[in-house]
């Protein structure tokens, strides 16, 4: 695409600000000219070849560009005959500079603002810049507009017209007629007239399109009046904001082309998602807020940059009052659709815009996504977001996985509301779902080997944390090496409780012989473990099983606070009554002494409570510890009745999931 600059006319009516200079040399705010704002622009947009047609001044013209130092070819071409013709001729004289290309063609004297230059460039067909919210000038001019085409363009047309401004984008074949039209007037010596009517002539043939600007600045400054007016909106656009909002850690070239055209809009202002808000929308950030800010302090063209707690944008948007807000269009649909509905209402409140530019879906770019899931994948990575998490969000939530499959669910269930998005933080490797998917009793028959292969089987395919059930830990000298295998593997946190003996599942209660370890014992094995790891990363949390075995509640206590001071990283304390109440005691009484150790619940029974009600009471990991087996089971086993009571799979299908969908959780590497 090249630019066609129209540069040659006199300029008569500017008065002396045209005595020395070309008109388009002239001032219009602090240090910038028509010209230069123009030339200056287009190299912005991506422009590098520009046509420029000179008349008076010519040569103060060319040293005028030269200086500017920006990075365009620019070819001038000289009308001779510039005090008896028009543009039109001048257009002529360019002719050979003009061919076989997409032409963006303005008149020198034209101030515009970037959006519009944006709009223009980015139509796909051949266009004029029209507003439909400016009254029809007397003497400036108009387009005939019918059926969605642009039949005449002048002056004296008031019936069907807009007001248009000469601002041009011309579609090679489209141009191509219009320039044969031109070169036939001209080599009849009909030079005295506009460009537009030798346009009129053939307009059937050229398909030219109105491009309504609305209220954008778009004008022409033909006398000092204009000039002031233009001015002033110059002022205004200066004293634009715009808002944008990032949750990226990885900026890439998609990124930088939407900020730098927001940053034509006015002052732009990032907000930067918190790391909350990250890890709930897509996935934990690789960069934490801190990092991401500097980031985009750092790129040019941003003039603030500040915190996005959420992904609503009403809280920044009634703070700052942005003139505009930037998005791509990819929110036009789908989950975040109420959060642009909520932004278009915020910004009708008080006046302000939103632009949307076209959403980059590149195969680069989604290739850099994928390479972050998989660094989030790495042991090490994995390991520590348990911890970070916690700290991030005050409560998480984790369910169980005992197969890859059922990781997937557990890694890719999203839930979108009201433009917020809800998934499970972290896995759970239960030694009941685990020996119950293979068809074991849950008495620690399945042995380590074989549950570390569980959890290869789910590290292959995921990315998020994960806990591990260690059921009693075993010996103490078996638990030391359990810990490094899983700090190894990438495990966040391995979860013992302190009972001995064969295992029985606790929701048993006292119906059936169990035995508590004592605290001596059960806090040496802790230290053992606490020893025998590597990293700070790796978490063993203390199951108290006091109030399963109706031992009390200060029981559960006094040991709460041995095994912490033993070393243990977090406390889960368990119960198989229908409500939360002694858990809640236990959890006030805990607090009440130490308010920073994490503690873990297993809501089973009391399945009532909700995520928000737990972190309200100071509870920091929600575990739901066997709702995908529980429901898996038995809808697996209604399949299997309904085939054999119709002799057929017919009835079934109307249970089963789609292999497609199952096979879009599977991920391809």
């Amino acid at each position: 695409m090249k630019a066609l600059i129209l540069n040659s006319g006199l300029g008569s009516r500017m008065g002396v600000l045209t005595a020395e200079q070309p008109k388009c040399m002239t001032e219009i705010s602090y240090c910038e000219t028509i010209l230069s704002r123009q030339l200056k622009m287009l190299a912005e947009a991506g422009i590098r070849d520009v046509v420029i047609t000179t008349g008076a001044f010519a040569e103060v013209l060319k040293d005028y560009c030269r200086g500017l130092d920006l990075p365009l070819s620019i070819s001038f071409i000289h009308n001779p005959r510039y005090r008896e013709t028009n543009y039109i001729y001048s257009i002529y004289c360019a002719r050979e500079q003009l061919m076989d290309d997409d032409i963006l063609l303005m008149h020198g004297d034209l101030v515009f603002e970037n959006r519009v230059l944006e709009l223009v460039m980015d139509s796909d067909v051949s266009c004029m810049a029209v507003s439909s919210e400016i009254p029809l000038p007397e003497k400036d001019f108009k387009a005939v507009i019918l059926d969605g085409i642009i039949r005449k363009v002048g002056i004296d047309f008031f019936d069907e017209a807009m007001a248009a401004q000469p601002f041009y984008l011309l579609k090679r074949n489209d141009w191509k007629v219009w320039m044969d039209s031109i070169a036939g007037f001209c080599e009849r010596n009909i030079v005295t007239c506009y460009a537009e009517d030798a346009f009129n002539e053939v307009s059937a043939q050229c398909g030219l399109h109105p491009l309504d600007i609305g209220d954008m600045l778009c004008s022409e400054i033909d006398n000092s009046v204009d000039l002031d007016r233009v001015s002033d909106r110059l002022k205004e656009i200066s004293a634009r904001t715009v808002y944008m909002c990032f949750s990226t850690d990885m900026v890439h070239s998609g990124h930088i082309s939407i900020i730098r055209k927001a940053a034509r809009l006015g002052k732009l202002i990032i907000g930067v998602l918190s790391d909350e808000a990250v890890a709930s929308y897509k996935r934990f950030p690789l960069l934490p807020f801190s990092e991401r800010k500097v980031i985009f302090e750092n790129i040019t063209g941003v003039y603030q940059v500040t915190e996005q707690k959420t992904l609503s944008y009403k809280g920044n948007l009634e703070k700052f009052h942005p003139d505009f807000v930037v998005h791509g269009d990819d929110w036009v649909k789908g989950f975040q659709k109420p959060v642009r509905d909520e932004v278009i209402s915020v910004l009708a409140s008080y006046g302000g815009r939103l632009v949307e530019f076209p959403y980059s879906d590149d195969e680069k770019y989604l290739s850099l996504e994928s390479r972050a899931r998989a660094d989030l994948a790495l042991p090490d990575v994995r390991r520590a977001r348990l911890k970070k998490m916690i700290a991030m969000k005050g409560t998480v939530n984790a369910i169980e996985a005992h197969s890859g499959i059922t990781g997937l669910i557990a890694e890719k269930t999203v839930v979108y509301q009201n433009g917020q998005a809800h998934q499970f933080d972290a896995m759970w490797i239960s030694s009941l779902c685990d020996s119950t998917s293979k068809g074991k009793p849950d008495i620690e028959l399945v042995d380590m080997t074989s549950r570390f292969r569980t959890i290869d089987d789910i590290m292959e395919v995921t990315t998020k944390p994960i806990i591990f059930d260690g059921d009693t830990g075993g010996l103490t000298e078996h638990f030391v090496y359990t810990v490094r295998t899983l700090e190894r593997m990438g495990v966040s946190m391995v979860i013992i409780e302190d009972k001995t003996g064969l295992k029985k599942n606790s929701l048993f209660g006292t119906e059936v012989v169990q035995t508590q370890d004592s605290i001596e014992n059960f806090s040496a094995k802790i230290q053992a473990g606490k020893m025998a790891q590597k990293t700070r990363d790796f978490m063993i949390c203390a199951r108290i099983e006091s109030l399963i075995l109706e031992q009390g509640m200060e029981d559960a206590l006094r040991r709460a606070f041995a095994y912490t001071g033993a070393g243990a990283d977090a406390i889960m304390i368990h119960s198989r009554r229908k409500e939360p109440g002694e858990v809640f005691e236990f959890v006030e009484k805990f607090r009440a002494q130490d308010t920073v150790t994490p503690i873990v619940v297993v809501p089973t029974s009391f399945n009532a409570v909700t995520e928000e009600e737990f972190k309200a009471k100071g509870i920091n990991v929600v575990i739901y510890a066997n709702q995908l087996t529980r429901t898996g089971f038995p809808a697996m086993q209604n399949a299997a009745r309904t085939i054999l009571e119709h002799h057929r799979a017919k009835e079934c299908d109307d249970i089963c999931m789609p292999i497609q969908e199952i096979i879009t959780l599977i991920p391809e590497e």
